[in-house]
């Protein structure tokens, strides 16, 4: 199902091959229009590492009980020709969303870990965080 011009739903699936249920597909349509603004201003094909995660996965990898990829609210991303420190500053600065995280990134390290982002439908706290596989700090690294 084509959520986007650049987007389907089919990318947003759940990485063990369950069906995402019909009551998540307007939450990850949410989250495909902040990536689509992504998409139309980098210029290349953006790569969803994890989407829509059903609650088995979930628990599978150790995934937070309140996670925001079970409800299809949230996607871990990355732009092969893009540092993810400097694409998390860029989504800070010009996406509508709720949490920002990056997560596993290496100072250095221009490809190391992901930039997770969440979206609601309304009260979006804009909360940016960093993520080193131990601890959440605000902010991103310096």
């Amino acid at each position: 199902m084509k959520l986007t011009k650049n987007f389907n739903s089919e990318e947003f699936n759940c990485r063990d091959g369950s069906t995402m249920p019909e009551s998540v597909l307007k939450n990850i349509k949410l989250v495909a229009e902040q990536l689509q603004i992504l998409r139309d201003n980098v210029g290349v094909p953006i790569t969803v590492n994890s989407g829509y995660r059903s609650p088995t996965l979930n628990e599978a990898i150790k995934g937070s009980s309140k996670s925001q990829h079970c409800a299809g609210e949230a996607v871990d991303v990355e732009v092969p020709t893009i540092d993810n420190l400097v694409l998390a500053h860029w989504i800070a600065i010009n996406l509508n969303f709720d949490q920002l995280i990056l997560e596993y990134y290496v100072k250095g390290e221009p490809k190391s870990g992901w930039v997770h982002v969440s979206c609601l439908n309304e009260g979006n706290r804009k909360e940016v965080l960093t993520y080193d596989g131990k601890m959440y700090q605000k902010g991103f690294p310096n």
